[in-house]
């Protein structure tokens, strides 16, 4: 299927372009905290929805994690951009690290927020059941953003994330890329991959956790860092704005 330019906001006229690519359970919109705080002289940050979230809500496709590094591909060669960064939070990581793949000579540096490590994301009976099923049972998304920040924010946090969640995505969509995200492996072919990285973990998430991340990407990208936020889960965007601009934009300078 042919590559999409997807709906995206353009935020800041800094020379360092960085490509934003959300996770499963949010569309762009999710890194709104971030926002106020950008570095915007310095950054010129692009927030895209994939297909069948937010903007991008009824756009066709395979919905897989491939196409999606495709439509970021097509998104940057609208824009001009020949090269640029990456942010990826959760899934948004396995997918620039697809865009890592298929364009080495085009990325400058990455930075992986509580993201997706190369080898997807191994489950057992109970955990697939919760997640596969989080496409129909909205009970189900709170479960798993409750759990992955680590049962202790407030309820009405996990609600309006829930809402939000529901409200800008296609079911359909929703579900399909949970596969490709999950089960996807590359991490051979990124193993060794000289690019430097960042990698964001939350002490709370009991997921995509230090201890995960240094199991994978850690020891598969030799020029990577491990940044671990004490105060937060999953969500560091949400839980962490402040820190979390603050080291992602002092890595990106560096």
């Amino acid at each position: 299927m042919t590559a999409q330019v997807l709906p995206h906001d353009r935020v800041g006229t800094g020379e360092h372009a960085v490509l934003a690519v959300h996770g499963w359970l949010g569309d762009r919109t999710s890194f709104a905290p971030l926002h106020p705080h950008l570095d915007r002289s310095a950054f010129s940050y692009v927030f895209a929805d994939l297909r069948g979230y937010g903007e991008a809500v009824d756009v066709r496709g395979e919905h897989t994690v491939s196409e999606a590094a495709d439509d970021v591909l097509a998104t940057a060669d609208a824009l001009g951009l020949r090269e640029f960064s990456l942010l990826g939070h959760s899934m948004g990581g396995m997918v620039a690290q697809h865009v890592l793949l298929r364009a080495p000579e085009r990325v400058r540096r990455i930075v992986g927020v509580s993201p997706v490590p190369a080898s997807g994301v191994p489950f057992d009976e109970q955990g697939w059941e919760l997640f596969s099923g989080a496409a129909e049972r909205p009970g189900n998304r709170r479960a798993i953003i409750d759990l992955t920040s680590g049962n202790r924010l407030p309820g009405a946090w996990l609600d309006a994330v829930v809402r939000r969640s529901v409200e800008r995505t296609d079911t359909r969509a929703f579900r399909r890329i949970l596969d490709s995200w999950a089960k996807t492996d590359i991490h051979q072919e990124i193993d060794g991959n000289p690019v430097p990285v960042l990698v964001c973990a939350g002490a709370h998430d009991p997921a995509l956790s230090p201890e995960v991340m240094t199991a994978t990407w850690m020891r598969w990208y030799p020029n990577a860092e491990l940044e671990v936020f004490a105060d937060a889960g999953h969500y560091p965007p949400d839980e962490v704005p402040l820190a979390l601009v603050a080291r992602v934009e002092s890595f990106l300078s560096a």
